[in-house]
């Protein structure tokens, strides 16, 4: 039985790095490096840099998963248990306000937040806000899809790769929708969320994704949040968090969008009244219990090293190693210019190549076994994108800096 008592637990969420003093890189020495043709002495350890899947937390074993759950129901007493583990851990570690509800959901972050769009959207005018790819993708699906602007006006508030819309503009009596934190873009929004009134009559749509565990989430602020295991936790695929407040629950059982058939697994009502069970660990349709476990070990790492106070620093301190590395080096750019509205988990950047010489620096990267999947995302300006999540280490991201600057001499050669 793969489980892990206390004891393991310690060695598991304390596990060490090797210590490489030749880790520890200043700026001036990252412009020396960036001089010299030769492959640095150093790789980092863990070469995972994906922007999701992410990189899983330091010690992970998928040996010391809880497996009690293996082969049985998700709907026995054992899989309700953990599944309501799950739930009353998210709650705590996030400090999500009481009266507030989390309910695990198909799908992802997408469908998390395509369900609260599909149950809730229609009631009074909307406001969406995007630069980026994902949240343009919800502006096309209130407006395609839902055909939001044959009953209600739509506004749509946007901004280039890299900048921010003026968020000041939306209007408290409307339905905002926006992300917290552009995966594709390395843009956030700012500390605090103040565009947002604390006495708006309307409802505001979090996609969070990237940035819960890793930023400040201001929950009075916030009525419905979507996030999903595989980012800032480094967890598995397949399944998203839905966060709703008071309020949320009220446009629920108070609004039933006309002529929009719900299927099965968006439907968060019954015969009018919110569907509870769903935010107590009863799922709308069988999630993995692998998954599960795999998220409740992610939730004891975090637990174990302080909460969200040290998961935010971590991303802090790894963004902090790039920062230096492009003051030093004029051939790279954050696309995110303003510090402001950076990100600290999906950190993008810009590079004097061409889109064609991007791609051969990624594949020398990847070839040499030093970056994975640090790829621009298809739909973002040429760029790479190296994910800074409370589970990548400072060392690594230390390590790879060298990397990036002979990468960029053997391209531009």
């Amino acid at each position: 039985m793969m489980r892990f008592g206390s004891a393991a637990k310690v060695l598991a969420f304390s596990a060490r790095r090797p210590t490489v003093s030749s880790r520890v890189l200043n700026a001036s020495l990252l412009t020396r490096m960036s001089m010299s043709t030769a492959p640095p002495a150093v790789k980092p350890i863990n070469p995972e840099f994906s922007s999701g899947p992410c990189k899983k937390r330091p010690g992970y074993n998928v040996a010391l998963l809880d497996s009690r759950t293996a082969g049985r129901s998700h709907r026995s007493k054992i899989g309700k248990e953990r599944l309501a583990h799950a739930i009353s851990e998210t709650k705590r570690i996030l400090g999500v306000p009481e009266g507030y509800h989390v309910g695990i959901v198909p799908a992802s972050d997408t469908g998390a937040y395509e369900m609260a769009m599909w149950n809730m959207l229609g009631q009074r005018n909307v406001d969406i806000c995007h630069w980026e790819s994902f949240g343009k993708g919800w502006f096309a699906d209130a407006v395609s899809h839902l055909k939001l602007r044959d009953t209600v006006e739509v506004t749509e508030f946007t901004a280039d790769y890299g900048e921010l819309p003026d968020l000041s503009k939306t209007n408290p009596d409307h339905d905002i929708c926006f992300t917290f934190n552009g995966t594709t873009s390395g843009v956030r929004v700012p500390d605090g969320c103040d565009f947002i009134s604390d006495s708006r009559t309307g409802l505001t749509l979090c996609d969070a994704t990237s940035a819960c565990f890793a930023m400040d989430m201001p929950w009075e602020k916030l009525d419905v949040t979507t996030y999903s295991w595989q980012k800032v936790l480094g967890g598995e695929g397949g399944h998203g968090v839905l966060i709703l407040s008071p309020r949320a629950v009220e446009r629920l059982e108070s609004y039933t969008p006309e002529n929009r058939p719900l299927p099965k697994i968006f439907r968060l009502t019954k015969k009018g009244k919110f569907e509870a069970g769903i935010f107590k660990g009863a799922t709308i349709n069988t999630p993995s219990m692998l998954a599960v476990e795999d998220y409740n070990d992610a939730l004891a790492w975090a637990d174990s090293i302080g909460g969200v106070p040290a998961l935010k620093q971590l991303s802090l301190d790894n963004l902090a190693v790039i920062e230096d590395f492009v003051k030093a080096n004029d051939w790279i750019e954050f696309l995110a210019k303003d510090p402001a509205i950076r990100s600290s988990t999906s950190v993008c950047l810009t590079l004097d190549l061409s889109s064609d010489q991007i791609k051969q620096f990624v594949k020398l990267l990847e070839d040499e076994g030093v970056a994975l999947d640090i790829g621009g995302y298809r739909d973002a300006p040429p760029s790479i994108r190296i994910w800074c999540g409370s589970t990548v280490e400072k060392p690594d991201v230390e390590a790879l800096m060298p990397w990036l600057a002979w990468a960029y001499e053997q391209v531009k050669a």
